[in-house]
């Protein structure tokens, strides 16, 4: 059976990005060699991307014109990406599927035997499959910034939920590595 793990860098009040969309610069305040070797390292153990659709159109935007040649670069062009879309319905981003059948598609891919499914930023996504128990690990790289605001990762919810510590890693710059996985509801 494959994993799906979420990925993603969060200040420490929580935001994924300020207040524009796309405004990640903070992003560079836990970048660095040991964020980089973890980011390859999703590479070699994924078999696929998830993204929700706005995550997609900026990720496509990105790494189709980025000049950083990178392992990264490489992976995240390289890969099979799957994007959860009620609009789109083809993409010109090498190895992309759209799909508005989101659930259904990965809990038939969990089935499978394989490598990690790997889902970046996509707040509303993740929180769906959260709700749906198809997420089984949360990754988290805590970034040591307070934005004051921006968009929020977790999303308000209708009841308490849990999470297990598996690992609590600091980097060098002060940058946390958070993974969880999901436990009964509180």
């Amino acid at each position: 059976m494959s994993r799906v793990i979420v990925w993603n860098l969060v200040s420490l009040d929580g935001f994924f990005e300020g207040e524009k969309k796309w405004d990640l610069d903070f992003h560079g305040h836990a970048w660095g060699e040991e964020l980089e070797r973890i980011s390859e390292d999703f590479g070699e153990r994924a078999r696929m991307l998830v993204f929700g659709r706005v995550t997609y159109e900026g990720m496509k935007s990105y790494w189709t014109t980025t000049q950083d040649e990178t392992r990264i670069k490489a992976f995240m062009n390289a890969m099979p990406k799957l994007v959860a879309s009620r609009t789109l319905s083809q993409s010109d981003w090498n190895n992309t599927t759209m799909t508005s059948d989101i659930t259904g598609d990965l809990r038939r891919l969990k089935r499978e035997p394989g490598k990690d499914i790997c889902i970046f930023g996509s707040a509303e996504l993740t929180d769906t499959l959260l709700g749906e128990g198809l997420v089984d690990e949360v990754m988290l790289a805590l970034v040591p910034t307070r934005l004051g605001r921006g968009t929020p990762f977790f999303k308000s919810a209708q009841s308490p939920k849990r999470f297990e510590l598996a690992e609590a890693r600091p980097l060098s710059n002060g940058t946390v590595i958070l993974r969880y996985t999901p436990g009964p509801a509180a």
